[in-house]
């Protein structure tokens, strides 16, 4: 059976990396460590949102926590050694390995992480985008030439142009 996408629609244009993402983020989710995630009110800015990811962390040392932030992905990962000098007569607390990620939307900013009685706090922010609009000349071909080649004249100066920007972007070698 084929899975229909939600971004097959032939207004969605260039969308196909937020599908793979989406994908990613769908099949790693496994529940743990719990978390919350609340917008709070910015001191700093109203031009800003800040957000607050908070993990129930509890057992787990600063030393076996990592914060990082991997391609645009947020990813909290805690370490548990076992105590080999310790015997136990029963075990319900495991010293478990965990590892979640929150996908970053573009200009989101690290503020800091707090690791205090057992739930770590990492704040972050998001910036709101400037609105941008841009006006899009329009160019008006002479249809007065007809000749085989004139219908695609258009399409291949496009080509070329984008061939010429494509060059512009990669380095030198």
């Amino acid at each position: 059976m084929t899975r229909v996408s939600a971004f097959s629609s032939p207004f969605m244009l260039g969308f196909d990396e937020i599908e793979r993402v989406l994908d990613r983020v769908a099949k790693t989710s496994d529940g743990y460590p719990p978390y919350n995630i609340e917008r709070i009110r910015s001191e700093l800015s109203t031009n800003s949102d800040v957000l607050r990811i908070t993990l129930a962390v509890a057992g787990f040392s600063r030393q076996e926590l990592d914060v990082a932030v991997e391609e645009r992905q947020l990813v909290i990962r805690g370490r548990q050694q076992d105590d080999d000098s310790r015997e136990y007569l029963h075990r319900g607390i495991a010293a478990r390995q965990f590892q979640r990620a929150f996908l970053l939307a573009d200009g989101m900013e690290i503020l800091g992480a707090d690791l205090k009685d057992g739930l770590l706090s990492i704040n972050l922010v998001r910036p709101q985008p400037e609105r941008i609009v841009r006006k899009i000349d329009i160019t008006i071909h002479d249809d007065a030439t007809k000749g085989s080649n004139s219908s695609q004249k258009p399409h291949l100066e496009t080509v070329e142009h984008l061939k010429t920007a494509q060059q512009k972007k990669e380095p030198a070698s």
